[in-house]
Protein backbone atom coordinates (compact mmCIF):
# COMPACT_ATOMS: atom_id res chain seq x y z
CA UNK A 1 0.00 0.00 0.00
CA UNK A 2 1.80 3.19 -1.11
CA UNK A 3 0.83 5.23 1.69
CA UNK A 4 3.42 7.48 1.66
CA UNK A 5 3.19 8.14 -1.70
CA UNK A 6 -0.81 9.24 -0.93
CA UNK A 7 -0.08 11.30 2.23
CA UNK A 8 2.50 13.20 0.09
CA UNK A 9 -0.08 14.40 -2.91
CA UNK A 10 -2.60 14.77 -0.37
CA UNK A 11 -0.05 17.69 1.31
CA UNK A 12 0.38 19.27 -1.86
CA UNK A 13 -3.31 19.52 -2.91
CA UNK A 14 -3.86 20.75 1.02
CA UNK A 15 -0.87 22.86 1.01
CA UNK A 16 -1.83 24.91 -2.08
CA UNK A 17 -5.46 25.24 -1.21
CA UNK A 18 -4.51 26.79 2.14
CA UNK A 19 -1.81 28.98 0.37
CA UNK A 20 -4.33 30.11 -2.36
CA UNK A 21 -6.83 31.39 0.78
CA UNK A 22 -4.92 32.99 3.07
CA UNK A 23 -1.90 33.94 1.36
CA UNK A 24 -2.66 37.79 1.01
CA UNK A 25 -2.10 37.52 5.50
CA UNK A 26 1.70 36.38 5.30
CA UNK A 27 3.91 38.71 4.84
CA UNK A 28 7.32 37.88 3.46
CA UNK A 29 9.70 38.10 6.22
CA UNK A 30 7.89 35.05 7.36
CA UNK A 31 8.06 32.79 4.18
CA UNK A 32 11.37 33.81 3.94
CA UNK A 33 12.45 32.60 7.38
CA UNK A 34 10.23 29.08 7.05
CA UNK A 35 11.62 28.40 4.15
CA UNK A 36 15.27 28.37 5.68
CA UNK A 37 13.55 25.79 8.87
CA UNK A 38 12.45 23.70 5.96
CA UNK A 39 16.10 23.55 4.29
CA UNK A 40 17.13 23.15 8.23
CA UNK A 41 14.73 19.59 8.25
CA UNK A 42 15.60 18.52 5.24
CA UNK A 43 19.28 18.72 5.53
CA UNK A 44 18.47 16.89 9.05
CA UNK A 45 16.67 13.86 7.15
CA UNK A 46 19.78 13.93 5.19
CA UNK A 47 22.40 13.24 7.85
CA UNK A 48 19.79 10.90 9.53
CA UNK A 49 20.50 8.61 6.21
CA UNK A 50 23.99 9.02 5.36
CA UNK A 51 24.60 7.38 8.73
CA UNK A 52 23.14 4.06 7.57
CA UNK A 53 26.10 3.81 5.24
CA UNK A 54 27.64 1.07 4.52
CA UNK A 55 30.62 1.11 1.79
CA UNK A 56 31.84 4.63 1.43
CA UNK A 57 33.93 4.31 -1.04
CA UNK A 58 30.80 2.60 -3.23
CA UNK A 59 28.20 5.65 -2.26
CA UNK A 60 30.67 8.23 -2.68
CA UNK A 61 31.71 6.72 -6.36
CA UNK A 62 28.26 6.23 -7.20
CA UNK A 63 27.48 10.17 -6.37
CA UNK A 64 30.43 11.19 -8.41
CA UNK A 65 29.63 9.59 -11.64
CA UNK A 66 25.90 9.71 -11.16
CA UNK A 67 26.10 13.07 -11.16
CA UNK A 68 28.81 13.51 -14.06
CA UNK A 69 26.58 11.44 -15.90
CA UNK A 70 23.46 14.08 -15.06
CA UNK A 71 25.25 17.11 -15.91
CA UNK A 72 26.65 14.97 -19.40
CA UNK A 73 22.98 14.54 -20.24
CA UNK A 74 21.95 17.76 -19.29
CA UNK A 75 19.22 15.62 -16.81
CA UNK A 76 18.27 19.05 -15.04
CA UNK A 77 17.72 21.00 -18.10
CA UNK A 78 15.59 18.34 -19.35
CA UNK A 79 13.22 18.06 -16.20
CA UNK A 80 12.84 21.63 -16.26
CA UNK A 81 11.43 21.66 -20.05
CA UNK A 82 9.50 18.58 -18.63
CA UNK A 83 8.17 21.05 -15.84
CA UNK A 84 7.47 23.29 -18.37
CA UNK A 85 5.26 20.97 -20.71
CA UNK A 86 3.67 19.70 -17.27
CA UNK A 87 2.48 23.83 -16.40
CA UNK A 88 1.14 24.16 -19.67
CA UNK A 89 -1.22 21.43 -19.02
CA UNK A 90 -1.85 22.59 -15.31
CA UNK A 91 -2.53 25.74 -16.72
CA UNK A 92 -5.75 24.33 -18.93
CA UNK A 93 -7.20 23.33 -16.30
CA UNK A 94 -6.72 26.02 -13.58
CA UNK A 95 -6.64 29.33 -14.24
CA UNK A 96 -3.45 30.93 -12.78
CA UNK A 97 -3.45 34.30 -11.27
CA UNK A 98 -0.67 36.26 -12.45
CA UNK A 99 -1.59 39.41 -11.28
CA UNK A 100 0.94 39.14 -8.15
CA UNK A 101 3.82 39.14 -10.23
CA UNK A 102 4.82 39.90 -13.78
CA UNK A 103 4.10 36.73 -16.00
CA UNK A 104 7.15 35.82 -16.89
CA UNK A 105 8.31 35.63 -13.32
CA UNK A 106 4.78 33.53 -12.29
CA UNK A 107 6.04 30.79 -15.21
CA UNK A 108 9.40 30.39 -13.70
CA UNK A 109 8.39 30.32 -10.11
CA UNK A 110 5.69 27.84 -10.91
CA UNK A 111 7.98 25.33 -13.55
CA UNK A 112 10.37 25.44 -10.36
CA UNK A 113 7.57 24.40 -8.30
CA UNK A 114 6.60 21.45 -10.35
CA UNK A 115 10.49 20.47 -10.63
CA UNK A 116 10.60 20.37 -6.62
CA UNK A 117 7.18 18.46 -6.22
CA UNK A 118 7.39 15.95 -8.69
CA UNK A 119 11.55 15.15 -9.49
CA UNK A 120 13.07 15.99 -5.88
CA UNK A 121 16.13 13.75 -4.78
CA UNK A 122 14.22 13.33 -1.29
CA UNK A 123 10.61 12.50 -2.75
CA UNK A 124 12.22 9.92 -5.81
CA UNK A 125 14.21 8.52 -2.51
CA UNK A 126 11.32 8.31 -0.24
CA UNK A 127 9.10 6.84 -2.89
CA UNK A 128 11.91 3.97 -3.70
CA UNK A 129 12.59 3.38 -0.09
CA UNK A 130 8.96 3.29 0.65
CA UNK A 131 8.33 0.51 -2.26
CA UNK A 132 11.69 -1.90 -1.36
CA UNK A 133 10.98 -1.62 2.42
CA UNK A 134 7.92 -0.39 3.52
CA UNK A 135 9.27 2.52 5.33
CA UNK A 136 7.04 5.18 4.97
CA UNK A 137 9.16 7.53 7.05
CA UNK A 138 11.08 9.23 4.23
CA UNK A 139 7.98 10.35 2.54
CA UNK A 140 5.84 11.39 5.26
CA UNK A 141 8.15 13.48 6.83
CA UNK A 142 8.44 15.11 3.01
CA UNK A 143 4.90 15.48 3.08
CA UNK A 144 5.01 17.77 6.26
CA UNK A 145 7.02 20.11 4.69
CA UNK A 146 5.58 20.12 1.38
CA UNK A 147 2.55 20.89 2.97
CA UNK A 148 3.82 24.71 4.03
CA UNK A 149 6.18 25.10 0.80
CA UNK A 150 2.85 24.71 -1.08
CA UNK A 151 1.39 26.73 1.00
CA UNK A 152 4.25 29.18 0.94
CA UNK A 153 4.33 28.83 -3.01
CA UNK A 154 0.69 28.92 -3.64
CA UNK A 155 0.48 32.41 -1.66
CA UNK A 156 2.06 34.27 -4.62
CA UNK A 157 1.04 31.70 -7.78
CA UNK A 158 -2.83 31.16 -6.41
CA UNK A 159 -4.25 27.72 -6.32
CA UNK A 160 -2.45 25.91 -9.79
CA UNK A 161 -0.22 25.18 -7.03
CA UNK A 162 -2.77 22.18 -5.77
CA UNK A 163 -3.29 20.44 -8.84
CA UNK A 164 0.82 19.83 -9.04
CA UNK A 165 -0.34 16.68 -6.60
CA UNK A 166 -1.68 14.49 -9.72
CA UNK A 167 1.30 14.09 -11.64
CA UNK A 168 3.46 14.16 -8.37
CA UNK A 169 1.40 11.14 -7.11
CA UNK A 170 1.20 9.41 -10.89
CA UNK A 171 4.99 9.48 -10.61
CA UNK A 172 5.98 8.65 -7.12
CA UNK A 173 3.16 5.79 -7.48
CA UNK A 174 5.42 4.57 -10.85
CA UNK A 175 8.90 4.35 -8.36
CA UNK A 176 6.70 2.58 -5.39
CA UNK A 177 5.83 -0.19 -7.69
CA UNK A 178 9.06 -0.68 -9.30
CA UNK A 179 11.18 -0.78 -6.11
CA UNK A 180 8.70 -3.16 -4.83
CA UNK A 181 10.07 -5.69 -7.83
CA UNK A 182 13.58 -4.51 -6.66
CA UNK A 183 13.91 -5.54 -3.91
CA UNK A 184 14.31 -9.32 -3.50
CA UNK A 185 17.50 -8.53 -6.23
CA UNK A 186 19.15 -6.69 -3.05
CA UNK A 187 20.34 -7.21 0.21
CA UNK A 188 20.73 -4.82 3.48
CA UNK A 189 23.68 -3.39 2.84
CA UNK A 190 23.04 -2.24 -0.75
CA UNK A 191 19.43 -0.60 0.78
CA UNK A 192 21.22 0.96 3.59
CA UNK A 193 24.14 2.10 0.72
CA UNK A 194 21.24 3.64 -1.50
CA UNK A 195 19.91 4.79 1.45
CA UNK A 196 22.90 7.23 2.33
CA UNK A 197 23.17 8.17 -1.54
CA UNK A 198 19.17 9.38 -0.81
CA UNK A 199 20.74 11.13 1.89
CA UNK A 200 23.47 13.08 0.37
CA UNK A 201 20.70 14.52 -2.08
CA UNK A 202 18.53 15.66 0.60
CA UNK A 203 21.18 17.29 2.15
CA UNK A 204 22.05 18.74 -1.32
CA UNK A 205 18.22 20.00 -1.45
CA UNK A 206 18.83 21.50 1.92
CA UNK A 207 21.68 23.58 1.03
CA UNK A 208 19.84 24.78 -1.83
CA UNK A 209 16.82 25.87 -0.14
CA UNK A 210 18.36 28.02 2.88
CA UNK A 211 20.33 29.66 -1.21
CA UNK A 212 23.56 28.67 0.73
CA UNK A 213 24.75 26.95 -2.42
CA UNK A 214 22.91 25.48 -5.44
CA UNK A 215 23.80 21.95 -5.86
CA UNK A 216 22.71 20.36 -9.35
CA UNK A 217 20.26 18.34 -7.50
CA UNK A 218 18.43 17.05 -10.73
CA UNK A 219 21.68 15.95 -12.10
CA UNK A 220 22.22 13.85 -9.22
CA UNK A 221 19.51 11.93 -9.54
CA UNK A 222 21.44 9.23 -11.71
CA UNK A 223 23.41 8.07 -8.58
CA UNK A 224 20.64 6.79 -7.18
CA UNK A 225 20.18 4.10 -9.65
CA UNK A 226 23.86 3.53 -9.96
CA UNK A 227 24.38 3.07 -6.31
CA UNK A 228 22.97 -0.20 -5.25
CA UNK A 229 24.77 -2.03 -8.35
CA UNK A 230 28.04 -0.49 -7.37
CA UNK A 231 27.69 -1.28 -4.17
CA UNK A 232 26.94 -5.13 -5.04
CA UNK A 233 29.82 -4.71 -6.84
CA UNK A 234 32.50 -3.47 -3.94
CA UNK A 235 31.44 -6.46 -1.80
CA UNK A 236 31.25 -8.83 -3.83
CA UNK A 237 34.13 -8.20 -5.57
CA UNK A 238 36.48 -5.75 -4.17
CA UNK A 239 36.06 -5.88 -0.43
CA UNK A 240 37.40 -9.60 -0.62
CA UNK A 241 40.97 -8.21 -2.60
CA UNK A 242 41.76 -5.43 -0.07
CA UNK A 243 40.78 -7.44 2.87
Amino acid sequence: MPIGVIINAVSVAIGGILGALVGNKLNEDFKTKINMIFGACSMAMGIGSIVLMKNMPAVVFSVIIGTALGLVIHLGDRINTAGAGMQKVISKFVKADTSKIPEEEFMATLITVIVLFCSSGTGIYGAIVSGMSGDHSILIAKSILDLFTAMIFACTLGMVVSTIAVPQFVIFLVLFLCAGLIFPMTTPDMINDFKACGGILMLATGFRMIKVKMFPTADMIPAMVLVMPISFFWTTYVLPLVS
